[in-house]
C-alpha cells in the first residue's frame, strides 16, 4: 500500500512538473514567434532593410548562445529551478521591453537580451522534465514539455490573424512580457526541484572537457552538436522568414496567417507523435522518418505556389522539423549523467543556437541576392542532409553502448 501510495505521488509530481515546463515552453514559443508575426509591420514603422530585419531575427537567438551555456553551468551548481524563475523573468521583462523600442539598435540590444532569457531557461526545461519521470519515458516527458514550444508559436499565428491595424504589433510583445512576470509564483511554489542541493552535488568540481569528452562521450558529443546546430539552422529561418516566404509566392496575409498556424500545429502534433515513438521503437527508424520528412517537406515547399499544396507542406515541415529537434533535446538528455546534465544540454543547446543565429542571416543573405522563395528553402536542403548524417552517426554509437552512455 504504501509502494502504491508513494508511486502515486511521484506520478502526481511528474505531472505538475510537466505541466509548469509546458507552460515555460509555451511562452517561450510565444516569442519566439512573435517577431516573425511583427516584423512586417515593424519593417515597415522604422523603415529597416531586409539585412537590418535579419539582424533583428538572429538577436535574440545569438543571445540564446551564451544564455545556454551560462545557464546549465548555473543549474548544475545551484539548481534548476533558480536558475530557470531567473531565466523566465529575464526574457519576461525584456519581451515587454521589445513593445518599447524605437529603432534598429534597440531591437537588436532588447532581443538580444531577451534570449539569454530564453537560452538559459531551454537547458532546464529539458533536464527537468527528463529528470522527473523514470529513464524509460525520457523522450515522452521531453516531447510533453517541448510541445509547448510550437503550442505558443501557433498561439501568436493565431493572435495575428486579428490585426486590424498596424500599429497592434505592440500587443504581442505586451502579451508575451507579462505572463512569464505573472507565472513565477507558481514556478516559485510548485516546481519541485529534480537535483540534489548544490551542497551534496559532486559535480562542481568538475570541467568541462570531462562533462563533454570523458568516458566515451566524445563522439556522442560532436554527433549531438552537428545535429542541433544544422537543424537548427533550418528551423529558425523557416520560423522567422516563411511569412515573408509566403508573400513572395503571392498569398495574402490571411493565407500567410494560415499557414504559419498550420506549420504550428504540425509542429505540436510532431514534438508529442515523435516523442512516443523515441520510448517505443528503435531510435535509428525514428531518425531516418524525421529527416526524410524534413527533406520531403522542405521540397514540397520549394517548389509549389499553389496555397493548398503549401498549407499541406508547412503543416508537414512543422510535424517532423520541429518534432525532430524535440527529438534531438530527448537524446541529448540520455548522452549526460544527471548531476552534469544541465552542462552538457547546456553546451549543446548552445551550440545550436549558433546554428539558429546563422539560419535567419543565410536566409536573408540568400534573399538579398535572389527574390525566389524556391531558391531560398532549396539552399536549406544540404544543411539537412549534414544533420541527417550526424544523427545517424549518434544513434548508431547509441546503440553500441547498451546503458545508452549514462553513468
Amino acid at each position: 500500500m504504501q509502494d502504491a501510495i508513494y508511486i502515486q505521488q511521484n506520478k502526481r509530481k511528474a505531472i505538475l512538473t510537466l505541466l509548469l515546463c509546458f507552460m515555460v515552453a509555451l511562452l517561450e514559443g510565444f516569442d519566439i514567434q512573435s517577431m516573425g508575426v511583427a516584423a512586417p509591420f515593424i519593417k515597415a514603422e522604422f523603415g529597416l532593410i531586409t539585412s537590418q530585419l535579419a539582424w533583428v531575427f538572429s538577436a535574440a537567438t545569438l543571445g540564446m548562445f551564451p544564455g545556454a551555456l551560462i545557464g546549465g553551468r548555473l543549474a548544475d551548481r545551484y539548481g534548476r529551478k533558480r536558475i530557470l524563475m531567473i531565466s523566465v523573468a529575464i526574457f519576461g521583462i525584456m519581451s515587454l521591453t521589445t513593445a518599447f523600442c524605437i529603432n534598429f539598435s534597440s531591437f537588436v540590444i532588447v532581443r538580444f537580451l531577451t534570449g539569454i532569457g530564453m537560452g538559459a531557461a531551454l537547458p532546464m526545461m529539458i533536464a527537468i522534465a527528463s529528470e522527473c519521470v523514470a529513464p524509460r519515458y525520457i523522450g515522452t516527458a521531453v516531447s510533453i514539455m517541448y510541445t509547448g514550444v510550437p503550442a505558443g508559436a501557433a498561439v501568436t499565428a493565431l493572435m495575428a490573424r486579428y490585426f486590424s491595424d498596424a500599429s497592434q504589433w505592440t500587443h504581442i510583445f505586451y502579451l508575451g512580457g507579462w505572463v512569464p512576470l505573472l507565472i513565477l509564483p507558481l514556478l516559485f511554489f510548485f516546481l519541485a526541484e529534480t537535483i540534489k542541493k548544490p551542497a551534496e552535488s559532486k559535480q562542481q568540481g568538475i570541467s568541462f572537457s570531462t562533462v563533454l569528452f570523458a568516458d566515451n562521450r566524445l563522439g556522442a558529443t560532436l554527433q549531438i552538436w552537428i545535429s542541433f546546430f544544422c537543424t537548427l539552422i533550418v528551423l529558425y529561418f523557416i520560423l522567422n522568414w516563411l511569412p515573408i516566404l509566403m508573400r513572395i509566392n503571392g498569398l495574402d496575409n490571411q493565407k500567410v496567417n494560415m499557414i504559419q498556424l498550420v506549420y504550428q500545429l504540425g509542429a505540436a502534433v510532431g514534438t508529442l507523435v515523435i516523442g512516443q515513438l523515441l520510448d517505443r521503437i528503435q531510435i535509428k527508424w525514428v531518425v531516418i522518418a524525421i529527416y526524410t520528412g524534413v527533406l520531403t517537406s522542405l521540397i514540397c515547399l520549394a517548389f509549389s505556389n499553389d496555397y493548398y499544396f503549401l498549407t499541406g507542406a508547412a503543416a508537414l515541415c512543422g510535424f517532423f522539423l520541429t518534432g525532430g529537434q524535440s527529438a534531438l533535446y530527448a537524446l541529448a538528455a540520455l548522452i549526460y549523467p544527471a548531476e552534469m546534465r544541465g552542462t552538457g544540454v547546456g553546451v549543446a543547446v548552445a551550440v545550436g543556437r549558433i546554428g539558429s543565429f546563422v539560419g535567419p542571416l543565410f536566409a536573408g543573405l540568400i534573399l538579398s541576392l535572389s527574390s525566389s522563395s524556391s531558391t531560398v528553402i532549396g539552399a536549406s536542403i544540404p544543411v539537412i542532409g549534414i544533420a541527417t548524417f550526424a544523427a545517424l552517426l549518434l544513434v548508431f554509437s547509441l546503440n553500441r553502448n547498451k546503458n545508452r552512455l549514462l553513468a
